[in-house]
Formats: C-alpha cells, structure tokens, sequence
C-alpha cells in the first residue's frame, strides 16, 4: 500500500528522521554531540531564510542579523539578569519578529537586488550596533554564558528545531503558506486574488526573523560566548548557501543544506585533504559543482526518487496523472 498523498508521505519520513536524530547521539561523543548540536542551529537558521526567500520570494542576504538580535537577547538576559537559558527563548523570538517587521515595512518597496542590499545593509550594521553599547553587550570582548554537555546541547537544539519545523510546517500548509507561494510567484495575480501583499510580505518577514533570533539564542548556548564578530557577514552567507543547496521553496532540502555548511568545512579541515587556507577555496569550488548538478537544491532530488518511487509501486496509475 503506497502514500496516497504527499502529506502523509512527508509525515511518515519526517517521523523516521526525526526518531534517527533523536538515537544518534547516544553513538557519538561529547564533541560529536556538540557538532550536532551546530547543524541543529542552522536547520533552525536555514528554515527561517526558507520562509521570506523560498516561499515568499523576498531575497534577504542578512538573516545573520536576525541571529545577532536573538543572541544578544539571550546572552543579556543570562549573563546581566540570571534568566534561565531556554526560558529567553520566548523572548527572543518576540524581539525578533519585531526587528523583522521594522525591516519589513520599508523592504515592501524595493524588490530583487534592492531588497538583498537593504539586508546586507542590516547583516553589516548590527555587529557594529552591538560593538558600540559595551555596557549591555559586552563590546568586542563579549559575554560569556553557562556551558552545558555536549548531550544536554545537542538534545535541547533539535528540541526546538523540531518545534520550529512544525510551526512551520502547519503555517506553510494552510491558507498563509499558500499566499505567500502566491505572492513568490506573481505579486499581481496574488493581489488580483485578494492577498495583501503588505500584510503577508511583512508577516513572512517578521515569522522568519523570530525563528532566525531563536537559532541566534541557541547559537550563543551551543558556544556558551557571544561577541558581534559571531554573528559576522559570513554567518548569513552561509545560511544563504545552505537554503540554495537544500532548495528553496521546500521543507524537504533544508536538514541536507544545514549538514552540509556545518559538516563539509569540518571535513574538509579534519582530513588534512588540504590546508586551512584552501578549505574555503575548494568549500565554495563544491558549492559550484553541487549548484551545477541541482540547480533546484537537493530538495528537487527528493521530489523525484519520491515520484520514481511511486511510479515503480503503481503500474495502474496512467502515465502524466501522478502529480494530480
């Protein structure tokens, strides 16, 4: 008996890899764990980006940004206040769904290039913004927070990645996932149709920087330190690399894109295939390739084992029918 539709299918592999996450730590060691705990955050972060650039159409080039505003949130609460770690979370989404609404609005009136140089503006201005007011930031030196085992990090990130996956997962499949894929594709046919562009061009900003802050807060668990050259210019490149190679516009690639900024520098420096110097230089040399066999991310690789597989299973299923 096959999956008679692609929900149900979804759910099914999303429980099986889900279940893997959750046995894999208990066979690797405490830094491991700690790695894992790494491409959790930029699961979280490249979801986030997902939600305005993938499904929205609204290219951002700054979601370290929204990182930093989180983080820092986080970092004060703990470090100046005492608040419990994963309490500020809350909060640190809220600020960031503010902060994404202030850019928001202004970005409603730029589009393509114009908008992805408005974030990078943001990516550029917020570390030096934090560098600036040392007596809350702790300025170039930073602030340190409470370390945790690698098990207790690794177990708490996916939490809440796991969280973060569902919120978005029930927001894209009903009626607002299904304006901003119609805004992505034809802002007038969406507006013809009845869709405030204002409205859901802001919120989808706002919800993406809310999950970026809460990958920001554990971003700064996972290093237990904080200082605005963290949440540099790199940090949102990479994001952006990891939402490309997973595709955008799908939920299916962004695990994929998430392992793969973590885990292949990682690789490639541990190896000693080369010098650290060369790592970003064949790093971005395997974006090209990757770019260049997927040119849709991994997620249109899923898409058609998915399709091949149901094909092989139905016989009697007509040629140019399956999609319907």
């Amino acid at each position: 008996m096959r999956f008679r539709t692609p929900a149900l299918f979804g759910i099914a592999v999303s429980v099986v890899v889900a279940v893997a996450i959750g046995l894999l730590p208990f066979t690797l060691s405490d830094y491991h764990r700690g790695t894992g705990a790494d491409v959790g955050v930029f699961f979280i972060a490249i979801l986030a980006l997902n939600i305005v650039t993938g499904f929205t159409g609204q290219i951002s080039i700054g979601h370290g940004a929204f990182m930093a505003v989180g983080g820092y949130t986080t970092a004060i609460l703990t470090h100046n206040h005492g608040w419990n770690d994963l309490t500020t979370l809350p909060l640190a989404a809220l600020v960031g769904f503010a902060a994404g609404v202030v850019v928001g609005l202004p970005a409603l009136r730029f589009h393509g290039v114009y908008l992805a140089l408005i974030t990078f503006a943001v990516a550029l201005a917020v570390p030096q913004i934090a560098k600036n007011y040392p007596n809350f930031t702790g300025g170039t030196e930073g602030l340190a927070l409470p370390t945790h085992t690698g098990l207790w990090l690794y177990c708490a990130t996916w939490l809440v990645a796991g969280i973060v996956f569902v919120l978005a997962w029930l927001l894209l499949r009903g009626r607002t996932g299904r304006a901003f894929r119609a805004i992505r594709d034809s802002e007038i046919a969406a507006a013809s149709s009845g869709v405030t562009l204002s409205l859901y061009k802001t919120f989808a900003f706002g919800v993406s920087a809310a999950f970026a802050a809460v990958a920001g807060s554990m971003y700064v668990l996972v290093n237990n330190f904080v200082n605005p050259d963290v949440f540099g210019l790199t940090l949102s490149l990479y994001i952006l690399i990891g939402a490309v190679v997973g595709g955008l516009g799908s939920l299916w690639g962004v695990l994929i894109g998430a392992a793969f900024v973590q885990l292949l520098p990682i690789g490639l420096t541990t190896t000693h295939i080369s010098s650290s110097q060369s790592v970003p230089v064949i790093f971005g040399a395997v974006v090209i390739a990757v770019m260049a066999l997927l040119p849709l991310g991994a997620a249109n690789l899923l898409r058609f084992l998915h399709f091949g597989s149901q094909i092989g299973q139905s016989s009697e299923v007509p040629l140019g029918t399956e999609g319907r």
